[in-house]
């Protein structure tokens, strides 16, 4: 190396170590940091450290990308379980989609389903979610086709799960229904 290669890496690790105060990082005093993740989330807002995606990107809109947590989602869980006796590939909660494996029954081992789910908006409505079946067929010799099909499974998959989901947000609302009291000045 070169003096002035030297000298280079020994202001900048002077800078660096400058920079920080009793041997911490700036802003890392854990004390100052919010627990609620609200807050914490406003606080990193407010000094530029992050970013939000709002719903009126896109025309303005209120479709998608303002799930709720997967507990707390009807549509979520009631697809869980209208689904439940085929074994899952992939379910990305934040990604809004359920992805069976391939399911065939005792009676017909030549021929499989498998179920695409694609949640649209958490709202409990009849364009909320967008189910795909596929269907595959194989010959003695393992070669396969698979096909789309959108027939009657379909459509009562759909109505079994907003079924069901209209069942858990009722659930869900009754459970969080808080009346508002207005106690008497004299208690």
């Amino acid at each position: 190396m070169t003096f002035i290669t030297k000298i280079m890496i020994l202001i900048s690790l002077i800078f660096l170590v400058s920079a920080c105060k009793n041997g911490k990082l700036p802003g890392s005093d854990a004390r100052k940091i919010p627990y609620d993740p609200k807050e914490r989330v406003k606080r990193n807002l407010e000094q530029g450290k992050g970013f939000r995606l709002s719903n009126s990107l896109g025309g303005g809109n209120n479709r998608g990308g303002d799930f709720q947590f997967a507990s707390s989602n009807a549509l979520w869980k009631a697809s869980l379980d209208v689904i439940d006796f085929m074994p899952l590939a992939s379910a990305n909660y934040s990604g809004g989609m359920i992805i069976t494996d391939w399911y065939s029954d005792e009676r017909n081992l030549d021929e499989s389903i498998k179920i695409t789910i694609r949640f649209l908006t958490n709202e409990v409505r009849s364009d909320a979610i967008n189910i795909k079946i596929f269907y595959k067929t194989c010959d003695s010799s393992n070669k396969c086709i698979v096909n789309e099909k959108s027939g009657p499974l379909s459509r009562e998959l759909k109505k079994e799960i907003l079924k069901l989901a209209a069942v858990y947000k009722k659930q869900n609302d009754d459970e969080n229904y808080q009346p508002y009291v207005i106690s008497d000045p004299k208690d």
